[in-house]
């Protein structure tokens, strides 16, 4: 009766490995790592994310992530992981592949954050890596799309060099900090080479 066993991210996300890092689906137990290093990280991640809610560091708080990521995993809508360092299971930060969308379309938006302490030594570019093929060959997409603020140069220069091509610019585009922004448009084919 496999209907009543409960829903694990291992069915549809296991573990990926890449070049000094792991990449997982995030678990409850991930709390305490997660609320400090986003905890330490707000400055230097508030600028380019959404506005945080005044609860988000606390259990509950993400406890209701855990369930929001459970729901939308079986529903083939997203699929988030948490990114680890190999050598001493540090958590690094986090990557998403968001709006899923079937049918015609078979492609996937990327989203990603990386800890204070962290940025600037390639762990997100390997992170990336690691997920295109779980993106291409196992979710079966088409097309993986990413966007990020033209004064974020630190993302461009990462999406291009993973093998991302730049396709436009869309004004007002994602609301971030609090404001409507304009970002640069990104994506990646399965046809094309992940370098």
């Amino acid at each position: 009766m496999s209907f009543l066993r409960p829903f694990s991210f291992a069915d549809v996300l296991p573990p990926l490995k890449g070049n000094g890092i792991e990449l997982r689906a995030p678990e409850m137990r991930d709390y305490e790592a997660w609320a400090a290093l986003r905890g330490q990280s707000r400055e230097f991640l508030t600028p380019w994310e959404p506005v945080w809610p005044v609860n988000d560091l606390t259990r509950p708080a993400f406890r209701a992530r855990m369930r929001r990521y459970a729901m939308d995993a079986r529903a083939d809508a997203t699929y988030p992981v948490f990114v680890f360092r190999q050598s001493d299971g540090a958590l690094l930060g986090g990557l998403t592949l968001g709006q899923v969308r079937r049918g015609v379309a078979q492609t996937a938006s990327l989203g990603y954050w990386m800890g204070a302490p962290f940025a600037g030594q390639g762990y997100m570019t390997e992170a990336v890596r690691t997920v295109l093929p779980f993106a291409f060959e196992t979710l079966h997409l088409r097309r993986v799309e990413a966007a990020c603020r033209p004064a974020k140069t630190a993302s461009s220069r990462l999406l291009e060099r993973v093998g991302f091509t730049r396709e436009g610019y869309a004004r007002g585009y994602l609301c971030i900090a609090g404001q409507w922004r304009d970002h640069l448009l990104y994506a990646i084919l399965a046809s094309d080479p992940v370098r």
